[in-house]
């Protein structure tokens, strides 16, 4: 799918009113009576687990990047001169349903942000009371197609949309909207808005993150186009496998892992939030025993939320 397909397509197909609540994911694997129970109520009785930390952030020089998890697919990302947050969520509820370990850090105890990236539209991405309590700055919001919208009225001084393959360069950085394989509508049918993953170039580092996505052949253009160096990869919500329509598992991230040619693997999306029927503790846990049995675990690296790690 190119650019022109991925923003305009979908706006271009007949909406028709949902028949069932399975029609409510493009994968069609909503049963409302089993999630309700799986992800909704036995959540609200499950403690939630985790500490929230006050990060001890490094002294950076050029050249070195802090990685910390936030928790689901929130990270902070830090160079010697610039701060940014990819999918930053802080929430200990997302209606429903509950967050079952605490982000890793709080808000307040963030460093000043320059740069926010969201992946896409949907509530576990794009927390809009999260961002809105980030600290007071002359922030920019890279986002996809069709989300500029949703971005406003949060401290933003600058909203940039992206399509696919698109690159945004400020200063001496340079931020790129990749391919997925996913859907971006932030309510039921408004299936314009744009989704993906983000390549970013700043200091002679290439840093990826994925977004969340099913497995596709994007990711083999990925690795051609593109050198990634560090990737984060979701690894969860992908059981039973009518969720692969639109989430990958471990063994389907170390296929990407590969394709995409990249240095280190940072696991991400799993753990925090109750989405799909695998245990809370499966998706770690079969990475390292594929990671082992393909000789890959020296690349692998399971960050602890709230723990700066520097690469």
């Amino acid at each position: 799918m190119n650019v022109q397909d991925g923003a305009g397509g979908a706006a271009k197909r007949k909406k028709k009113l949902p028949r069932s609540f399975k029609d409510l994911t493009p994968s069609n694997h909503f049963n409302p009576r089993t999630f309700f129970y799986e992800m909704i109520w036995k959540g609200w009785f499950t403690p939630r687990s985790g500490i929230k930390r006050c990060p001890v952030y490094p002294q950076l020089v050029e050249g070195q990047v802090a990685i910390t998890w936030i928790g689901h697919a929130s990270f902070l990302c830090q160079f010697t001169d610039l701060n940014l947050l990819i999918d930053p969520n802080f929430a200990n509820w997302i209606f429903f349903m509950k967050r079952l370990k605490h982000a890793g850090c709080r808000i307040q105890d963030l460093p000043k942000i320059d740069l926010v990236l969201i992946t896409h539209a949907h509530f576990d991405h794009f927390h809009r009371a999260s961002i809105k309590r980030l600290p007071t700055s002359s922030r920019i919001a890279v986002v996809p197609w069709g989300m500029g919208e949703l971005a406003h009225g949060l401290g933003f001084e600058r909203i940039v949309e992206l399509q696919w393959w698109e690159t945004f360069s400020y200063k001496n950085w340079k931020v790129t909207l990749t391919p997925s394989k996913h859907w971006g509508a932030r309510m039921i049918r408004d299936e314009h808005r744009g989704y993906g993953g983000y390549y970013i170039e700043h200091q002679g580092r290439h840093i990826y993150h994925a977004g969340d996505s099913a497995y596709s052949d994007c990711f083999k253009e990925i690795g051609r186009r593109l050198t990634p160096e560090l990737a984060m990869l979701p690894i969860g919500a992908y059981y039973p496998d009518s969720f692969r329509h639109v989430h990958m598992g471990p063994d389907e991230a170390i296929k990407v892992f590969k394709e995409i040619n990249a240095k280190t693997f940072i696991p991400m999306h799993y753990g925090t939030f109750k989405l799909s029927f695998e245990s809370m503790d499966e998706p770690p846990r079969w990475l390292k025993q594929l990671a082992h049995r393909e000789g890959l675990s020296h690349q692998i690296r399971l960050l602890e939320e709230g723990v700066p790690e520097v690469f």
